[in-house]
């Protein structure tokens, strides 16, 4: 039941104030129902009232309450759509709030799957908790959240903090965590699927939980590489105390990021389970130490506004990089610098918004955000930067902090003019490129990769002693790829001899330019081609078998048979051997059908989105838009993924062009589900 009483601050249009109401605990014991969709059940809140206030309000949204208590009295209250509010019963000091509800929420909670494939998980950044939990959109209000949790036995249940009990029941278990330091509720966590489970432990003891999906269990070592080397690195480099109980990592089906730093808790996407070879062609190396760090760096310390935000994303982009570096070496930590700012030079000539901006790109809160800590810490020096962050953090831990704050602390420790900085790195859109360049010129590998890009507007017959010279040593894979960049347009005949001392270096990411830059495989280069098949790398087997098929015409069967078992990462090798199986057997209507029926079956829900996208894609350029590819766009444009949603919209609106594709949506309608029907008349009805 829902009171609505007039007399309830008819006056009133202004939130609590934190200094004035400060909410210390969360204790929830939740039912999530699978099939509803729904999670309901009991929450109590702890809260002190410091001074007068005329209303208590706790994030809601679109939440059915039927009775609400304070201090065990039941009192009045008002729930609408965003908030559930009340003031009776509450008096200065410590006050108990305890009520229960249920909701169904449209976004934050979603269920994905059925039967033992059913995965459900949250994320919450931003405000959104408070679509499935009554909690705090205002990141100040820091909670400490007990939650429980009672679900269907053969699952693991899965959130924030120390599983403290498990209680079984006939046909479900109540899963009970416990953590002692509050957060802010945008991280609050909850997974569950049927994982398989490994521990670790770090050099401080704190167990590192794994968890990886049943049908993946052979890739554990190679998606967790280097976990533990990555978590006992940033706890001695950051010089604070891992801030938590537990460390526990979780990767889902169709997350909507590549990772989100939860607190004790990080949920990834799978499109970073990867196999050993696999791990050479996209790696979870870095999204995992960019969320560990997080753990300090936005969950110990918030940032007190989204103007602030750098100091999460930079902070995290800056540390990641740093963990990178004890995984891959000093040249890889300094090419990555190069990168970023080369991305950052040509980004600044368009986009006019500062890191201290609510406006700031993506690419400039954390690429830029990690070159600006860069920067200091080059100024500085190392030894003063570690003290400045550790003050930083011990000072406002467990609270919030802004820019001004974290460079207070840069000032106390160094006399590096701080206003400055901030006004050409976090004020200014524009990049320094020069000051970047200062601070890694030193470099070895610096020095020589520039060299060599010097090397681009000399003549070639006047470089190549320079390029026999560089094959003699052992370098970095991106000095031997900028070779092969101005090789590219050389005759063969003329660099046939660096062609063969190139393949020779046996370097993945070499040989991958190498390859990329034959649109036609030379007749004695057949062999080094062919030997890419077996390469430590899904992109170079790809590309391979693409470039031999495409040159060898009396050869297209026997690659076709060669592959008919790949696979490959996010079924890159699959797609590969479909798409030329089509294009081969057009004229065979068996061979044909048979290829473009397996690309259809990848656009199913059982595949992720990824994997979906692209065999749609592939279906679209064999012009081959069924109707299956049809209903598959439809379905994806329901889908949680924004860019899945984006995708499927551009797509079927481009298509909707043709009076055919019209036809044909209004007939798929009949046999649809109300849920695609309705969707359908949204695009035939859209007016753009």
């Amino acid at each position: 039941m829902r009171y609505l009483f007039l007399l309830l601050f008819t006056s009133l249009c202004f939130a609590q104030e934190i200094q004035d109401v400060d909410f210390k605990t969360l204790t929830a014991d939740l039912e999530i129902d699978q099939f509803d969709k729904s999670v309901s059940g009991k929450v109590t809140c702890e809260f002190e009232v410091k001074d007068a206030i005329n209303t208590i309000k706790i994030d809601a949204v679109n939440m059915k309450f039927d009775k609400v208590f304070v201090n065990k009295k039941e009192i009045k209250f008002v729930a609408d759509d965003k908030q559930l509010t009340f003031i009776e019963g509450v008096k200065k000091g410590k006050n108990i709030v305890s009520f229960e509800y249920k909701a169904f929420p449209k976004q934050a909670l979603y269920f994905n799957g059925d039967g033992d494939n059913l995965q459900i998980w949250t994320q919450g950044q931003g405000k959104n908790t408070s679509n499935w939990l009554p909690s705090f959109d205002n990141v100040e209000e820091k909670v400490i959240f007990n939650l429980s949790f009672t679900f269907d036995k053969s699952f693991y249940v899965l959130t924030n903090g120390k599983l403290i009990n498990k209680d079984f029941k006939p046909r479900d278990t109540k899963w009970t965590y416990e953590m002692k330091n509050p957060m802010s509720s945008y991280l609050v966590a909850l997974v569950i699927g049927k994982y398989e489970k490994q521990i670790l432990n770090s050099d401080s003891k704190i167990p590192i939980e794994l968890y990886i999906s049943k049908k993946d269990e052979d890739k554990f070592e190679s998606t967790y590489k280097y976990t533990k080397e990555i978590f006992d690195f940033l706890e001695k480099k950051i010089g604070v105390d891992y801030p938590w109980e537990v460390y526990r990592q979780t990767p889902v089906k169709d997350f909507l990021y590549a990772g989100m730093e939860n607190t004790s808790f990080t949920i990834f996407s799978e499109d970073y389970v990867v196999d050993a070879v696999g791990f050479n062609d996209k790696n979870y190396v870095n999204v995992n130490a960019h969320e560990l760090a997080h753990q300090w760096f936005g969950n110990l310390v918030t940032a007190k506004e989204s103007k602030h935000h750098w100091l999460q994303e930079g902070f995290a982009s800056y540390y990641a990089l740093l963990a990178e570096r004890l995984v891959f070496g000093d040249d890889y930590f300094n090419n990555e610098l190069l990168k970023m700012a080369e991305q950052l030079r040509e980004a600044s000539l368009q986009d006019d918004n500062p890191i201290l901006s609510d406006k700031a790109s993506s690419l400039s809160l954390y690429k830029k955000g990690a070159w600006a800590l860069f920067v200091i810490q080059a100024n500085i020096g190392e030894t003063k930067f570690d003290k400045a962050v550790k003050n930083y953090l011990k000072k406002y831990q467990y609270g919030t902090a802004d820019t001004d704050d974290f460079l207070a602390e840069i000032k106390n420790v160094s006399d590096y003019d701080v206003e400055a900085f901030k006004k050409k790195w976090l004020e200014n859109s524009f990049f320094d490129w020069n000051e970047a360049m200062s601070c890694i010129k030193d470099s070895k590998f610096m020095k020589d990769y520039l060299a060599v890009r010097q090397l681009e507007t000399v003549y070639f017959v006047n470089k190549k002693g320079n390029f026999n010279n560089i094959l003699q040593e052992k370098y970095f894979h991106p000095i031997y790829q900028e070779i092969v960049y101005q090789l590219k347009d050389v005759p063969y005949e003329d660099k046939r001899e660096f062609v063969f001392k190139l393949f020779a270096l046996k370097d993945v990411k070499t040989k991958q330019t190498l390859a990329e830059s034959f649109q036609q495989v030379p007749k004695e280069l057949k062999a080094e081609f062919e030997k890419m098949f077996i390469d430590n790398s899904y992109i170079n087997r790809e590309i391979a078998l693409y470039r031999l098929w495409a040159t060898f015409k009396e050869d297209k069967e026997r690659y076709i048979d060669i592959s008919r078992t790949w696979v490959g990462q996010d079924y890159n090798l699959k797609f590969a051997h479909l798409i030329l199986k089509a294009i081969t057997y057009k004229n065979d209507p068996a061979m044909f059908t048979n290829a473009i029926a397996e690309l259809e079956q990848m656009t199913r829900e059982e595949y992720n989105v990824t994997v979906r996208q692209k065999a749609i894609e592939n279906l679209m350029q064999l012009n081959q838009v069924t109707d299956i590819v049809l209903k598959s766009l439809v379905d994806l444009s329901l889908h949680q993924k924004w860019q899945a949603v984006k995708f499927a919209k551009e797509t079927l609106r481009g298509l909707l062009k043709s009076q055919d594709i019209k036809s044909r949506l209004e007939k798929l309608k009949s046999v649809s589900s109300t849920a695609t029907s309705n969707r359908i008349d949204y695009f035939l009805n859209e007016k753009i």
